[in-house]
């Protein structure tokens, strides 16, 4: 067997996990898997600007291409920065992998200079986090790693490399090495005919596609089961994009916040809801007495401990999300034949129609929803967006239209500000072909923003859209019914921050806008400057001040805030 460097293993393992492009900031005490890096050439590096914009470039890498993204970073504050990136992965079911340097092993007892116990930290935020105490176990520790980030329900994976243990050299040959096999989930038969059961007859069934039909690449078989059997599909936050939100089943969206009127008068007039990779978070179901109602539940998750979290199903099945759909469609096939639409899917689609919300508003400050009228009408299906947390998450959750899985990328449970522009960046790396547009905040987008400087030095191009209002928009209006309008207030000045000139000071670009008749004509000028000067461009639209998205505690009791 011959002799290599642990590090040249583990930058060739990367590349056999599909890994083309890396995301970290090098450090002292990760040097030795920078060199092997360098000697190979085969992987891409972005040099970020935090070790937290890695992990996110990481994440929208991996959400773009179903593949494991990675981050790396050097020993002590490089990896407790990258916290909450592995939080963010793990709550939304990400496979990123982090890779931290480490002290020499024989200084970890002596609080040597950045050292930290990475892997203690980690734990609660990663599926695996291990330190290689021995550089034999290199290879093994990291195709476990893959293996562990890939399998049943996706997360991130971290791996400390102390500093003695990267330099040394190990038997190891790439010829006969591979990935670790993934073991499939597989329904269990009796379960799939029992779900049929109940899915034939109730009269008016609902399809909720959760974020585990996008991970399962499985929104083709979602769309042939609906067509099949007729039945109208909802989907989460998560799961926007599992069918094309114009098709003639789409029912919308239920839930307290990020919600259609439709989605939820649909909801509750139904008599049974089939969950597929759905986790029933609190913003979706709000109150559970109404959520529960007198209402069957199948729910199918890849992870047994899934079932139940929230309150017990009817019928809990574990599965792959893909391998329930078609061994559901196959059970259905077995039965019956193709139907034909009926009398809940017309007063389905009567719903669709009727109970909708304004997009034509031409008031100044501008609404915000008329900004999603205009995202909606500039851009194709083939568009990827990426999106974070606030009012502008809400508003884009109720109004945007996605057509295309992987297409609407939202860190929907950490909520992490600043997620947008790294996770960008990551989108167009995995997609470099692909148009990438970023909605944010005003506050947001300031989290991170330093991750311009990354885009910029690398020729990422993409499109930012920010919704402006000066506030902390989401706490203002939580604050409410405490009768409180405090510390969330950002403005100063006469505009405040001027965001088009820090998009100069990274060497991007950027234009504001105030009147909704001047949002399409910018929206085409940064199209066109991104693609012109392989850079990001802004388009800042400065909203309503003290607006409000609808919302409640319950989805029988959403308050809403505009004419209909």
């Amino acid at each position: 067997m011959p002799k290599v460097p642990a590090m040249q293993a583990v930058v060739e393992i990367l590349k056999s996990e599909g890994v083309d492009t890396v995301f970290g900031c090098p450090g002292a005490a990760i040097l030795p898997l920078y060199a092997a890096l360098e000697a190979d050439g085969g992987i891409e590096h972005l040099i970020v600007r935090h070790e937290e914009g890695a992990t996110h470039m990481a994440d929208g890498w991996s959400r773009t291409t179903g593949g494991v993204g990675v981050a790396i970073g050097t020993s002590g504050p490089a990896g407790t920065n990258m916290i909450t990136g592995l939080y963010t992965a793990q709550a939304d079911s990400i496979p990123i992998l982090c890779v931290t340097g480490q002290a020499v092993s024989s200084k970890l007892h002596q609080e040597a200079f950045q050292a930290v116990d990475i892997v203690e930290i980690a734990k609660p935020v990663t599926k695996w986090a291990v330190q290689v105490k021995e550089a034999a176990q290199v290879p093994w520790v990291f195709r476990r790693a893959f293996q562990i980030a890939r399998e049943g329900r996706p997360g991130p994976v971290l791996v400390d490399l102390p500093l003695d243990v990267q330099k040394e050299l190990i038997e190891w040959d790439a010829t006969i090495d591979a990935p670790l096999p993934v073991t499939p989930v597989v329904p269990h038969a009796p379960r799939v005919e029992r779900a049929l059961d109940l899915l034939l007859s109730a009269q008016r069934p609902l399809i909720l596609a959760g974020g585990g039909v996008i991970l399962a690449d499985a929104a083709g078989d979602l769309r042939e089961l609906a067509e099949y059997l007729q039945v109208p599909v909802q989907v989460t936050l998560m799961g926007k994009g599992a069918l094309d939100d114009d098709h003639d089943l789409h029912a919308g969206m239920t839930g307290i916040q990020t919600s259609q009127r439709y989605g939820n008068a649909s909801f509750l007039e139904s008599d049974l809801v089939l969950a597929v990779g759905a986790r029933f978070g609190d913003r979706h179901t709000g109150a559970l007495d109404v959520y529960r109602g007198d209402r069957v539940f199948i729910h199918v998750d890849v992870e047994p401990t899934q079932l139940g979290k929230v309150f017990g199903p009817d019928l809990g099945i574990v599965s792959d999300a893909g391998l329930f759909l078609r061994a559901l469609l196959d059970a259905a096939r077995g039965r019956i034949g193709r139907r034909q639409p009926n009398g809940w899917v017309t007063r389905v689609q009567h719903l669709r129609r009727t109970l909708t919300r304004r997009e034509d508003f031409d008031d100044v400050p501008v609404k915000a929803p008329r900004v999603y009228r205009e995202i909606n009408e500039a851009f194709g299906p083939d568009t990827y967006f990426v999106t974070a947390i606030g009012l502008y998450q809400i508003w884009g959750g109720q109004h945007q239209k996605v057509h295309e899985p992987r297409r609407y990328q939202v860190c929907g449970q950490a909520g992490p500000l600043g997620w947008e522009i790294p996770a960008a960046i990551g989108v167009k790396k995995a997609a470099p072909d692909a148009e990438v547009v970023g909605v944010v905040g005003d506050y947001s987008f300031q989290f991170l923003v330093e991750e311009l400087a990354v885009a910029a030095q690398y020729n990422v191009p993409f499109v930012l859209i920010m919704l402006n209002n000066e506030y902390l928009g989401l706490i203002r209006q939580a604050e409410l019914p405490y009768g409180m309008n405090y510390e969330v207030d950002i403005h100063y000045d006469v505009v405040g921050t001027d965001n088009v000139k820090i998009m100069e000071a990274y060497g991007c670009s950027g234009r504001r806008v105030s009147a909704p008749g001047e949002i399409r004509e910018a929206i085409d000028w940064a199209r066109k400057e991104a693609a012109r000067t392989s850079r990001p461009a802004l388009v800042e639209v400065l909203i309503e001040r003290e607006a409000n998205t609808p919302h409640g505690v319950s989805i029988d009791a959403v308050k809403e805030f505009e004419p209909h």
